[in-house]
């Protein structure tokens, strides 16, 4: 695939942007990408770019943040101690300073990732379908290896039981998936 904006070099990123289901893709090679820094997608020259976009997604809702006991008491500013970012130049640029500031603002960015992930607060990946089963088999197993923990720990002995038996039924579907079988 040819550059869209040259027409000579050949296309190194490919872009898709949906506005109102309308689909527009652009492809560009990495010279005219550079030149046109983030600005290509949004044309208009209104001064936006990627990292505009995440800072405003980063932006807290007074109703994630946490009620201040104290109206008169001044907030202290958290800041990294080995790059000195601040949590509001992190909100306004969009990235962290450096690798301590996830340890510095741990505990802002449970709302943040949320707001930015619908609610989710982990990240679980995405597996195709068509590798994927072995995959979600052992997950699946794994998640119920942990329910039976706690069925155990609080002595539910019946249910553990049924989950013992439901882990059994998927390692064998696991080991006749790896013998050819399905």
């Amino acid at each position: 695939m040819i550059c869209q904006e040259c027409n000579q070099r050949p296309a190194a990123l490919h872009f898709t942007k949906i506005i109102n289901g309308e689909k527009t893709e652009v492809n560009l090679c990495e010279v005219c990408a550079q030149e046109k820094g983030d600005m290509f997608m949004f044309a208009g020259g209104s001064g936006f770019n990627f990292n505009n976009l995440l800072a405003g997604l980063l932006n807290i809702d007074p109703a994630f943040q946490k009620p201040n006991q104290n109206n008169f008491h001044q907030e202290e500013i958290l800041q990294c101690n080995h790059c000195l970012m601040t949590f509001p130049q992190f909100i306004k640029v969009g990235r962290f300073g450096c690798s301590h500031c996830y340890e510095a603002f741990n505990e802002q960015l449970p709302p943040v990732l949320g707001r930015l992930h619908s609610g989710n607060w982990s990240h679980h990946g995405k597996i195709p379908k068509r590798i994927g089963g072995g995959i979600h088999l052992r997950k699946q197993i794994e998640n119920l290896k942990s329910e039976l923990k706690n069925l155990i720990s609080q002595e539910e002995f019946e249910k553990a039981a049924e989950i013992r038996d439901e882990i059994r039924v998927l390692e064998k579907k696991l080991t006749g998936s790896h013998m050819g079988g399905e």
